[in-house]
């Protein structure tokens, strides 16, 4: 699957990576329904951090279709509600 990260471009991930990181998408839905925001921030700062360790960046020319796009790491609280889905940021594994 091609992530997009918004302002840090696209990273290929396998789909075996889901499990781990709709962990983190959970913690990160938990924090933004009890309006934490330094638990919220911490969680973000994981999950994308993860998405990058785990996933193989594309080059900065190629544009391929992103199938997830993911908040800018300084992205609110207001804004990354905006973006969930029923299933948060990650689609279930």
């Amino acid at each position: 699957m091609i992530v997009r990260i918004m302002g840090e471009g696209q990273v290929k991930l396998d789909d075996s990576h889901f499990a781990e990181l709709d962990k983190l998408d959970d913690a990160l839905q938990a924090e933004l329904d009890g309006g934490d925001e330094s638990g919220f921030r911490r969680t973000l700062e994981e999950l994308l951090d993860a998405v990058h360790r785990l996933g193989t960046p594309l080059p900065d020319d190629a544009l391929e279709p992103s199938e997830l796009i993911l908040p800018e790491r300084d992205a609110t609280i207001d804004e990354v509600r905006a973006m969930l889905t029923d299933d948060g940021l990650f689609p279930p594994a």
